[in-house]
């Protein structure tokens, strides 16, 4: 294992800080825009929550190796500049769910119970249990999940706990692990997304913030909606068109229960004027998600999980790189376990002007032969599979091309 400098710009754990055994670890949350430019030299490993990495931050980074999002999305990381830099951008996904599930039951309770509306009468001195006794109740509902991944199965789960009735959209593409848990949390998954918003009493968002889906709830999304539905949003604040909502919310008896919004303030304290966060009709928290204890440190001891495999070798949970095969062409190469044979057979393929997309090399039991399995951006010629096969210690080499 190697030793890397790791800055967190962000806060962490105070007795999670001693696992980073053989490694300098810097803990900076109060860093940020030109301080962070400043800072970010000579540290392989940068660690950020909410701290935007722009491409500034990362062209300054000469020795930055990788970005670590400790939590799920990763919309405040420039990711193609640091593709653009061969710099690794990992997250940690599904470690805020339980969190992030719990809050969205808490918005849907308090808006049926009008929870905040009773705190601030109660605190004004004022008792009005005939206003108040008017819930309708959750069980029969019908919940429509959109985006059906760890958080969105979480929520599932709670839900039918409340005797709830849970659609999902059925996209297709799930993992057989994702249809199960569906399954058991009795989803029942309808033909598009049509049918999901038109039959739901409640639609809940748990997508990420990407290019399809920045104001995914517009005008048309939630004429889709019955009257009287209720929005939970707790992904990004971008996914909503905030004007849109608010005139469904004054026209068409809507609910909303939000905990993010599209331009909330970036530091955890300071002044926020928000026609929707201040709505009557909006149930709002402060983009508190995943900030549970219990959460928080799930995905701290992650980030430890994360570097020090990273330290041994090995990338998880990378958002940018690819992960289909690229290229039209696979060469195969088995050969002895001998040094230079890699380097030779890439010799090859340079002085062929054919360059290497994906490669991978494994070793065979017993250490003594091994094969490589090389994918390049064009064909290759025969001459050219005749002159890896006439490299020193090569096997045998296969060539197969994509039509």
């Amino acid at each position: 294992m190697r030793a890397m400098r790791i800055l967190f710009a962000d806060s962490f754990p105070e007795h999670l800080r001693s696992q980073f055994v053989g490694h300098t670890v810097d803990v900076r949350p109060d860093l940020d825009g030109d301080g962070l430019i400043e800072a970010i030299g000579s540290f392989e490993v940068l660690v950020v929550r909410s701290t935007k990495v722009p491409v500034e931050v990362l062209s300054a980074g000469r020795s930055l190796e990788l970005v670590i999002r400790a939590g799920a999305g990763t919309n405040t990381i420039d990711v193609q500049a640091a593709s653009e830099r061969g710099i690794f951008v990992c997250n940690v996904p599904g470690k805020n769910a339980i969190a992030v599930a719990e809050l969205v039951m808490g918005l849907i309770t308090a808006i049926d119970r009008r929870i905040p509306d009773n705190v601030a009468d109660l605190r004004a001195g004022v008792w009005n249990k005939k206003l108040y006794s008017k819930g309708d109740g959750l069980a029969g509902k019908t919940l429509a999940v959109v985006g059906l991944g760890e958080i969105g199965l979480a929520v599932a789960e709670r839900a039918r706990a409340f005797d709830m009735i849970v659609l999902a959209a059925d996209k297709g593409g799930r993992s057989k692990t994702s249809i199960t848990r569906a399954r058991q949390a009795g989803v029942i998954f309808v033909p598009d997304d049509d049918t999901l918003l038109g039959s739901a009493d409640i639609v809940s968002l748990h997508v990420p913030l990407i290019d399809s889906t920045r104001h995914l709830v517009d005008r048309a999304f939630l004429d889709k909606c019955r009257d009287g539905a209720w929005i939970i949003n707790t992904s990004r604040g971008e996914v909503v068109n905030e004007a849109d909502l608010i005139e469904a919310l004054d026209t068409r008896d809507m609910m909303a229960g939000l905990d993010v919004f599209a331009d909330e303030p970036i530091s955890s304290v300071g002044d926020f004027v928000s026609e929707i966060a201040r709505h009557p009709r909006v149930y709002g928290t402060h983009h508190i998600g995943a900030s549970t204890e219990q959460a928080q440190n799930a995905i701290a001891e992650e980030v430890v999980s994360i570097v020090e495999r990273f330290a041994n070798g090995d990338v998880t949970n990378c958002v940018n790189l690819v992960d289909t095969p690229l290229g039209p062409c696979t060469v195969t190469v088995r050969h002895l376990d001998k040094v230079g044979v890699l380097s030779e057979l890439l010799g090859v393929l340079k002085a062929a002007d054919v360059n290497v997309e994906q490669m991978n090399n494994q070793i065979f039991h017993g250490a003594v032969a091994a094969v490589a399995t090389i994918r390049t951006a064009q064909a290759i010629s025969d001459e050219v599979a005749d002159q890896l096969r006439q490299v020193d210690h090569v096997l045998g080499v296969t060539v197969q091309t994509e039509e």
